[in-house]
């Protein structure tokens, strides 16, 4: 009876594993990297939404705060594309920062070459973030 019960558990388990490896995965990630714990929220692990959001976006405001570089898509050399990509990963809030960045940046003082930094770790900190979500979703402990 208990072995019965087993072998229902494993197969329930194995199908909501089954039905999840279609598009949910990929939804979880892209909606992870937009909005930072977006790809964690969907799967109902509120405080790693929350962590994920609270942490990326700090660092995001902070980064416009200190008027780092945010970097743009014609970059001169592999770095400026390098950094374009870590600071794209970081989704809405690379976009809101390129947006208000009107002043343009300030890398004269060391504030502003702190804020470039903070805004690449934000980027890549949602990048794994997102990682994670696609991870989870297709049912791989984490």
């Amino acid at each position: 009876m208990a072995e019965e019960r087993a072998k229902k558990a494993a197969v329930r388990e194995q199908s909501a594993v089954a039905t999840r490896r279609g598009y949910y995965p990929i939804a979880c990630a892209v909606a992870g990297w937009l909005i930072p714990g977006l790809g964690h929220a969907l799967q109902k692990m509120w405080g790693r939404a929350v962590t994920c959001f609270l942490c990326v976006g700090s660092l995001a405001i902070v980064s416009a705060a200190m008027r780092g570089n945010i970097f743009a898509s014609t970059g001169n050399d592999a770095f400026d594309f390098l950094g374009y990509l870590a600071d794209l990963g970081a989704g809405s809030f690379y976009f809101l920062a390129r947006t208000l960045e009107t002043l343009g940046p300030d890398v004269s003082r060391a504030s502003g070459d702190y804020g470039t930094r903070f805004m690449a770790t934000a980027g890549v900190l949602n990048l794994l973030a997102a990682l994670h979500a696609y991870e989870t979703a297709r049912g791989r402990k984490a």
